[in-house]
């Protein structure tokens, strides 16, 4: 979609869905990025059996829903569970942009809530891989006490002392940056990964001004100081090898 170089599927699945020829970084939803990050059968899930439901029986909601999981293959906006990288043991969060956008209603909040709080029960580091529009419209406030919730569990974890490594990719949006995404300990973001709250159309209508093109990208992002470092997706896992054994390091001279 960058450059418009026709690539086979076999290139694409071979370099994780990077172009070869521009460096583009595809989307990829959240099974292909526990692939990319775990050691092979290495991952176990954790409550893949909990799906939303329409509370607020709000218009067209399940048929959204349906379509959702039929697109993604993924029951909800987010897979979680405990892996390992290079054999070190690690909770493991990875939001999808097939399902809804990764939006974040009561289902995702519960189930990154739950795993922050066994990352911190079993005394584990914590990554969570972001990729959301924000908060889920259809669930109206319940989906914005989400941002609270998860804030929460992620501080509990941080005065225990472990480790937390987000890893923003493209978009991390809305209610979802506000809160977690940019609570890491240690915040990664993939190249050009849109990061940012609200969307450019909205604060170029509210500013009455154009922005530049660059706005909200990682890149600029980081030049502001809200991103530690942006990682290549073939480097990702060397990265998080690398942090997770100096973390390691520093818990054995405590």
């Amino acid at each position: 979609p960058n450059c418009n170089e026709n690539i086979t599927n076999e290139e694409w699945e071979s370099n994780l869905y990077v172009c070869s020829k521009c460096g583009h970084h595809l989307r990829i939803g959240a099974p292909e990025r526990i692939r990319e990050l775990c050691d092979i059968n290495s991952f176990d899930e954790f409550d893949a059996e909990i799906t939303t439901f329409n509370e607020e029986n709000f218009y067209q909601y399940d048929e959204k829903l349906e379509k959702a999981k039929a697109n993604s293959g993924i029951n909800e906006a987010v897979v979680c569970g405990i892996g390992e990288i290079s054999g070190k043991k690690v909770v493991i969060c990875a939001m999808d942009s097939n399902f809804m956008m990764g939006s974040m209603g009561k289902v995702v909040g519960e189930k990154i809530t739950r795993s922050i709080e066994y990352a911190t029960l079993k005394k584990l580091p914590l990554i969570i891989a972001t990729a959301s529009g924000g908060a889920r419209m259809q669930e109206g406030i319940i989906s914005l006490m989400q941002m609270a919730k998860i804030s929460g569990a992620v501080q509990v974890h941080h005065l225990a002392g472990l480790l937390y490594i987000t890893v923003l990719t493209d978009p991390t949006t809305g209610g979802v940056t506000a809160s977690f995404a940019m609570q890491g300990d240690i915040i990664l973001s993939e190249p050009k990964a849109i990061v940012g709250f609200a969307g450019k159309r909205v604060i170029e209508q509210t500013m009455k001004e154009k922005l530049p093109n660059d706005f909200q990208q990682a890149e600029t992002v980081q030049a502001n100081g809200f991103i530690d470092a942006i990682i290549h997706r073939t480097q990702l896992k060397e990265t998080l090898k690398t942090l997770l054994s100096l973390h390691s390091l520093e818990e054995e001279f405590r």
